[in-house]
């Protein structure tokens, strides 16, 4: 395994990180408990979840993914093995809608993470994503809606800071980060902690993958200046760039086939891409799965690469990326199909 320095919590992370969502859908809590002991023994010491998961969002299911988490900690004791991300997401349903990001529903938030996965801190605790309508979960353009909605209705970004440096001093989370931001959004985030002598953020967790490198726009040099690292998420595109959706497939059990709320990651433009990497890697002789994550771990504003598996066989394929360096003729490839078909699935 490969590790990076955190240099804000002086603690290195793995390069691979352990993406859960699917905990509590497509998994079990014993395929959990096993995809847990198997990271680990794999030297994946740097795990991901949310309040919202399992995903997709179920009220009868939220919460699980965190539980099957904290049966393992308690279970094994090896709590301080893990460098432990969550996340508080404004859901609706969660908490009778109490979801803003101020310092009531924040510290509620935390009280509900630390109960279900049975710890008394967590590392890096994550926005899921920002109050205000912005470009996420798939959003192109600028609306007219995102350019009306008044900020002055939404928790100000201080008040948020303030509350996350006051877990930090009561030593419940030991750092913060944002997720599916915008370039406006951290910088207005670290321009807020600079002038008030506060604590910013540490990471910032988006999606990134051959699919979709829009985080190349922007956000990658506010990480290199800022020292802000990608936590990147998506770096399959659902499990398209493994190739098994190819030709209009859809295996039994996959996320695409039991979900079609993810269809950007199989448009017309999407399967076009992903067939001209397919054949990138087949020349190679390369795992297609295996090309596309390695690209990502390659990139020098990703600090960790969170990948997620509904099996211990996957798992294991996703980890052993980390040993593949990719050519300078495969990443010449590579730029070949990005420039003729740019970020089909954003």
């Amino acid at each position: 395994m490969q590790y990076q320095t955190l240099p804000q919590l002086n603690e290195k992370v793995s390069k691979i990180c352990l993406g859960t969502m699917t905990w509590g859908q497509q998994n079990t809590e014993n395929d959990a408990h096993a995809q847990m002991d198997m990271a680990l023994s794999e030297g994946v010491n740097f795990w991901d979840t949310a309040e919202m998961y399992p995903s997709p969002p179920d009220k009868d299911k939220q919460g699980d993914t965190e539980r099957f988490m904290g049966t393992w900690f308690a279970k094994t004791k090896q709590r301080n093995k893990v460098i432990l991300a969550s996340k508080i997401s404004p859901m609706s349903f969660l908490r009778n809608g109490q979801t803003r990001f101020n310092a009531q529903h924040i510290s509620s938030a935390i009280d509900d993470n630390l109960t279900r996965l049975q710890t008394d801190y967590i590392d890096i605790y994550q926005l899921h994503w920002p109050e205000r309508q912005a470009n996420f979960f798939g959003q192109l353009g600028y609306d007219n809606d995102m350019a009306a909605q008044p900020l002055d209705n939404l928790t100000p970004f201080l008040e948020t800071i303030q509350a996350l440096n006051d877990e930090i001093k009561k030593g419940r989370i030991r750092a913060y980060g944002l997720s599916n931001d915008t370039p406006w959004g951290i910088m207005r985030y670290l321009w807020e902690a600079d002038k008030n002598n506060l604590i910013a953020p540490i990471t910032i967790q988006n999606p990134y993958s051959l699919l979709n490198r829009l985080y190349e726009v922007g956000l990658a040099e506010i990480s290199h200046r800022e020292n802000i690292g990608l936590l990147a998420y998506s770096p399959l595109g659902f499990g398209v760039l493994s190739g098994k959706y190819l030709g209009g497939k859809r295996p039994a059990g996959a996320r695409l086939t039991e979900y079609d709320r993810y269809d950007r990651y199989i448009n017309e433009q999407a399967q076009w891409t992903t067939a001209q990497y397919a054949k990138i890697a087949a020349d190679a002789g390369l795992d297609m799965a295996q090309m596309a994550l390695a690209f990502v771990n390659s990139r020098p504003f990703v600090t960790s690469n969170i990948i997620g598996a509904t099996s211990l066989k996957q798992l294991k394929s996703n980890i052993d990326s980390i040993n593949i360096t990719l050519s300078a003729e495969v990443l010449e490839a590579i730029e070949t199909v990005h420039i003729q078909q740019p970020n089909p699935s954003p």
